[in-house]
This record gives C-alpha cells, sequence and structure tokens, in this order.
C-alpha cells in the first residue's frame, strides 16, 4: 500500500525571496531546505506531487548553457510506506523567474530515506496529513508513538548485542577451558566483552556495531564524511586530470580472510600538486561505491599515501566480462592458507593494466571504509568500468564472504566529475 509521493528538495542559504508558499523544512551549514506545500497533489493511483528548490549562495557556471544558474527547482518521489526517494525532474533558473534549461531524469532510482537527513524530514512534511484534515491530530499522535516506539526497540536491540556478545564471548572461553573471570579474579565488564569481538562485514561484529567494538571506531557512527556513498548528481567540471606514474613493480600478495590484498612496491598518482604514492590494491564484492544506485560485481581500490600520510584511493569499478590480467597475476600468487603472504621472487606486476582508456572520473571527500573509519580521505572514482570474468568473480566468491560496507549517508558533501 505504498503511496508514492513526489516532493523536493534542496535550497542552499540565500536572500529570502521565497513566496509565501515555500516552507521552510531545515536548515543546515550553507543551505536550507524548503517544501510548499500547497502544490501537493494527489495523482491517480494515490501518488503526490510536490515542488522543492535550490537557490545556491553563489551562481554556478553551466557547462551545457555556459550561463549561471542560482535557483534549481527539483521533483522528487517519495514513498511514504517504503521510505524511498527518486529524483524525477529539475529545472535551473538564472534567477527568481529567469527559466535557463530543465531536464528530466531519464531512469529515476529510488533510494532508502535514512532518519535525521534533509530527505526525512522532507518525506516526514510530505506524507503527513493537511492542515484542516481531522486525521491531523491522530496522526502526529500516531507519528510520536511511532518515534518513541523507534527509541524504545533501539534500545532492546543495542541491550539483546551486548547479551550476544557477552554469549558468544563465554562460548569462546569456555572452549579454551577458561572461566569468564579474568585471572586477577575479577569478572570482565560488558565493555571488555564487546572489545573481545573483532569487526566484520556480519554478524555481531558487523557494520551496524563497529562504533560499539572499540572506542577508536567511534567516526564509523558520528562521522558525517563517511565512506561509501552513492555517487549521483555530481558537479559537472573540467576535473584536472590524475597524473599515474605505475610501472611494473614488486608485490605481494596477501589473504587476511575477509579479502585479498596485494601491496606493490612502486608507483604512484599526482593530483593538485600532489604526489601519492601506492601502497596497495584492496579488493571488495560487491562494488562499495555505487553510481545512481548502480552496483558493480566488485571493484578494485588502489590506497595511496602522501609524504603528510593523507590518503587517496583510486578506485577501478569491475563488471563480468572477459578475463584481468593483473587481478589473474594476483589469483595466480594467492596463499594457501588465511592470513598468509606469497612475494613471487621474479615476477613484476603492471597496475598500469588495471586501468581503463578513459580517466575521466568522480571526486569527493569521505573515509577509510573499514573501521576505524578515518576521514579526511580523497576518493577518485573511475567513471568507466574494467572487466572481470565470471571465472574469477566465481573465485572470489568461494573464497571470501561479500565484504562491502553499506553505502553510507552523504550529508550533503559535494561530488564533483569530469565533464
Amino acid at each position: 500500500m505504498g503511496v508514492k509521493l513526489f516532493a523536493v528538495v534542496f535550497v542552499l542559504a540565500a536572500p529570502a525571496m521565497a513566496s509565501a508558499a515555500w516552507q521552510v523544512v531545515a536548515t543546515e551549514q550553507g543551505k536550507r531546505v524548503e517544501i510548499d506545500r500547497a502544490s501537493i497533489v494527489t495523482e491517480p493511483g494515490g501518488e503526490l506531487t510536490a515542488k522543492g528548490r535550490i537557490v545556491l549562495d553563489k551562481p554556478i557556471v553551466d557547462p551545457k548553457t555556459s550561463s549561471s544558474y542560482r535557483i534549481i527547482e527539483v521533483v522528487n518521489r517519495f514513498d511514504c510506506a517504503e521510505r524511498t526517494h527518486a529524483t524525477l525532474k529539475r529545472s535551473y533558473y538564472k534567477e527568481e523567474g529567469e527559466l535557463l534549461r530543465q531536464e528530466e531524469v531519464r531512469m529515476p532510482f529510488d533510494m532508502p530515506v535514512r532518519s535525521g537527513t534533509p530527505d526525512d524530514r522532507l518525506l516526514r512534511e510530505v506524507c503527513r496529513p493537511k492542515s484542516g484534515s481531522a486525521n491531523v491530530a491522530s496522526a502526529s499522535q500516531t507519528a510520536e508513538k511511532v518515534d518513541e516506539a523507534a527509541g524504545e526497540l533501539r534500545k532492546l536491540n543495542d541491550s539483546l548485542v551486548e547479551k550476544e556478545v557477552k554469549k558468544d564471548l563465554q562460548r569462546l572461553t569456555s572452549r579454551a577451558g577458561m572461566a569468564l573471570s579474568g585471572k586477577g579474579g575479577g569478572k570482565k565488564s560488558a565493555a571488555s566483552a564487546v572489545q573481545d569481538i573483532a569487526w566484520a562485514y556480519d554478524g555481531h561484529g558487523g557494520p551496524d556495531n563497529w562504533s560499539r567494538l572499540k572506542s577508536e571506531y567511534a567516526l564509523c557512527t558520528s562521522g558525517r564524511r563517511q565512506s561509501p556513498i552513492d555517487i549521483r548528481e555530481g558537479i559537472p567540471v573540467d576535473l584536472e586530470p590524475i597524473r599515474f606514474s605505475y610501472r611494473p613493480a614488486s608485490f605481494r600478495v596477501s589473504d587476511s580472510g575477509r579479502n585479498m590484498q596485494v601491496a606493490v612496491y612502486g608507483g604512484s598518482l599526482g593530483l593538485l600538486g600532489k604526489n601519492y604514492e601506492l601502497i596497495r590494491i584492496q579488493f571488495h564484492r560487491p562494488s562499495e561505491m555505487t553510481v545512481d544506485g548502480k552496483t558493480f560485481d566488485m571493484d578494485a581500490q588502489l590506497v595511496h599515501k602522501a609524504d603528510d600520510g593523507k590518503l587517496a584511493i583510486l578506485v577501478v569499478l569491475l563488471e563480468k566480462g572477459t578475463e584481468n590480467p593483473l587481478i589473474q597475476m594476483a589469483l595466480n600468487n594467492l596463499p594457501l592458507e588465511k592470513g598468509g603472504e606469497v612475494m613471487p621472487p621474479a615476477q613484476n606486476i603492471d597496475v598500469e593494466r588495471l586501468l581503463p582508456v578513459n580517466r575521466r572520473y568522480f571526486t569527493f571527500m569521505g573515509s577509510l571504509t573499514t573501521p576505524p573509519c578515518t576521514e579526511d580521505v580523497l576518493w577518485l572514482v573511475l567513471k568507466q568500468p574494467e572487466q572481470i570474468s565470471a571465472e574469477q568473480l566465481a573465485i572470489f566468491q568461494r573464497l571470501y564472504k561479500p565484504n562491502a560496507r553499506p553505502v553510507q549517508p552523504g550529508w550533503g558533501r559535494i561530488i564533483k566529475e569530469s565533464r
């Protein structure tokens, strides 16, 4: 019985030029979120439509027309029951009433609406009954009860997780012939028990619990620039080409138990006057980064480090097709045991062979996708995917469980893309 809604999006901070129909839903740094509730209309089939807009603080040059715009009106689709939204249409205005151009989104994709985000506030505003409805008071009370119940459920869930963690620890220690009490006779605390659980991609050590496992993992929940994200609505600009300096180099293949990693002893990339040395390549299945909601079969993440310690991660998206020579060389030297490593003495690996011909890319600031989820990481995602054979993909499926962290909230961060 999901009710489809068409709603709107963001308005960045600007002079107050909205008409009385525009209603502020939320404010954030550099922007405010508004909706025109008077524009909400019930469509055949139970769908709703509504208007919203983005008013930029400073004009942006439109690459398609070479003119500047400052206002964007956006139509989104919101599903109240499923809590999803999708952008349907955008209209660009130079100033109030001065239309520059319009565009329809060819393939709208429904994305989940996360609690506490501007989209969540819009969904709440669009989905609530119109003023004057006899159901307003009842709906409001129901919403309050739902929020209260959700809070209680979260507390209950946290309690259950802690109890299960304790049970796991007790089972592990009993197998080792040890009591839960330490050698000094004192009992382990719940916090200590939690810290005995290793981070993982599922179970008690899974992504939802990373921040509970260790205090240094707190950013995994509290961070506002976490990765991965769904890459959409990037700003098309003339990005500086990445300067790749890869060459055949010695390498070491290791099996972490969670994924395969290839340490490379040579190669770098340069961007914005800074040089980043290649450290390793790590593989994830499925891809951690998604593009307009699309998930790829795998991705290869090339981790680089600058002299000042800053990280830059280059992502090559992988989709099923022909055999990938670099991946095959790594698989040929995969260690025979979990936690093992192999450094072939007479072989070099050519990272250049992993890169697509088209080097255009997306870029944004994010974090590590594994604990401790450190932020201030520069992400560079190549737009053209490379291929991996069905046989190679089957090997990863056999050896490793899915090892991709779920997509994280964008929190309004800027994404640029090569045009």
